[in-house]
């Protein structure tokens, strides 16, 4: 069964209908739902789940604790390094639920690093994905290094050098975008 990572930016804590229609198409779908714990679009996607009764989530958590699991469902807790502080004990859960799922939905306001950094996760793996783009209010399709610059490009300078200097973002698109070597056997 499929399973997508819903993620995004916690300054978007309302669903409009165009969103609310993706994930009515998850659930027709009976996709296998990977979320987060967070404010904003994690607790707004787990509301919305929750008011359809859909059961088919999982909610994944840093540590022992949820902060948000709306629906009581099954959770992933993901085990973190005691000297994980802050974002970085975030980032990997993150990072899981992106090696967990096959596809990935993001809903993001242009300025959250950790929206972009899920992003790179699934490109580094390969996994395609959606990214509702709450500025322009408009869907984007994200296969490919190229489809992230696209986004890049529609945003504010200054916020992009605020998420470079967070999560190296600058190195991992170069790295990103560097010819896969071939091995020799």
């Amino acid at each position: 069964m499929m399973k997508v990572f819903i993620g995004g930016s916690r300054k978007i804590s309302r669903l409009n209908e165009a969103i609310r229609n993706r994930l009515s198409n998850i659930m027709s779908q009976k996709f296998i739902v990977l979320i987060g714990d967070a404010n904003g679009a994690d607790k707004a996607v787990q509301n919305y789940f929750y008011n359809t009764n859909y059961k088919e989530v999982f909610v994944y958590c840093s540590g022992l604790t949820c902060r948000n699991n709306i629906g009581d469902w099954k959770t992933v807790n993901v085990e973190t390094p005691s000297c994980a502080k802050g974002f970085k004990f975030y980032m990997i859960k993150d990072s899981k639920m992106s090696e967990d799922a096959d596809y990935g939905f993001m809903l993001w306001d242009g300025k959250s690093n950790g929206t972009v950094n899920n992003i790179l996760n699934l490109l580094k793996q390969n996994k395609k994905g959606l990214v509702y783009f709450s500025p322009k209010k408009d869907f984007y399709p994200v296969s490919k290094i190229k489809d992230l610059k696209y986004l890049l490009n529609l945003c504010d300078i200054n916020d992009i050098e605020r998420i470079n200097k967070k999560i190296n973002l600058s190195r991992t698109i170069n790295d990103l975008s560097l010819p896969k070597q071939k091995t020799l056997f």
